[in-house]
């Protein structure tokens, strides 16, 4: 698959910090960057931008803030080939704490909402366009939504000035036709506007599901290193990269690095397929309870976790 036009990002510091609050040290984040530049890889999402009145830097590591000093401690010093993206969710950034593109490191900032609040998320959006940043819109758990508020969403985007809109998959519920239903129906809704496609892994589909997007016509598309990210985790950057057969993307640099860090911290922090992200992805439920097991390090009677689940019981 060859199409010129695709652009990868890679977020395996923002969706990976989910699994460990962040807490990745420089010479981490600095290996990933540099890894990733001499990929060929367009964009790194390397963490959250948040005000830091809302959370605390003795829970959280510096990537989920991306203040400038922390960014600049990474990428300074080396020739920037990538762009370098940061993902805002609504309510948990204030508008003053966003820097003018001029004063930061960072190239785009990426809007994550729910389709109630799409039209707080096209504010924020707008508010970063108008500060020079490239803007995305990220439509969370959209799985899970009536047809009638995802088409109120989608006339609310057309109208707005936001470029480029993603489909997510945020539970790993969807299945091909989804991908290609779901797709079709955001094309036909944002005339003019690009695709951007990430998925999740519950049921072992990221990969498949973001290759069935690039078929329907999206050419932004989101990997993480080793599919690191929040639960079962995302698409692989390694085997997305090596499907887009494009000549300017190098897969060696991730593979030592997958070798070098990624083989040995996965035997310490848990992502991936696992069966508590199955059955979240197959009843379509966001993972945070298949976290909750999977983080006590003891599973649970996973027919009767599957029961309680499907029939709506807490995990206790």
């Amino acid at each position: 698959m060859f199409r010129p036009q695709i652009k990868v990002l890679d977020c395996t510091v923002r969706d990976g910090g989910l699994i460990n609050q962040w807490q990745f040290n420089d010479d981490f984040v600095r290996k990933v960057f540099i890894a990733l530049s001499q990929a060929g890889v367009d964009y790194m999402e390397i963490g959250y931008k948040s005000s830091e009145k809302y959370f605390s830097r003795n829970e959280n590591g510096a990537w989920k803030f991306c203040s400038e000093d922390d960014l600049k401690r990474i990428v300074g010093g080396f020739e920037k080939t990538m762009k370098l993206s940061a993902m805002a969710d609504i309510g948990r950034i204030d508008y003053e704490d966003i820097p003018k593109k001029s004063e930061s490191v960072i190239d785009m900032i990426r809007v994550a909402s729910y389709v109630k609040e799409v039209d707080k998320a096209i504010s924020l959006a707008h508010h970063c366009m108008e500060k020079g940043y490239e803007t995305t819109i990220n439509l969370m758990a959209v799985s899970k939504v009536l047809e009638k508020d995802l088409d109120d969403a989608l006339e609310d985007l057309a109208k707005s000035n936001v470029p480029v809109i993603y489909l997510v998959d945020s539970f790993g519920a969807m299945y091909s036709e989804q991908v290609h239903y779901l797709a079709k129906k955001y094309f036909a809704a944002l005339p003019g506007k690009e695709l951007g496609i990430h998925t999740h892994n519950n049921q072992q589909l990221a990969f498949s599901n973001t290759i069935d997007g690039i078929i329907a016509g999206i050419n932004r598309l989101d990997a993480t290193i080793y599919g690191m990210g929040r639960g079962a985790g995302n698409c692989p950057l390694e085997l997305l990269l090596s499907f887009l057969k494009n000549p300017k993307f190098d897969i060696r640099p991730v593979i030592e690095i997958i070798q070098e860090i990624f083989i040995p911290m996965k035997a310490k922090v848990e992502w991936g397929y696992h069966i508590p992200y199955m059955i979240t992805g197959i009843l379509n439920e966001h993972p945070r309870s298949g976290m909750k097991i999977m983080s006590a390090k003891k599973l649970p009677d996973l027919r009767q976790y599957y029961e309680d689940l499907r029939d709506g019981t807490p995990l206790e």
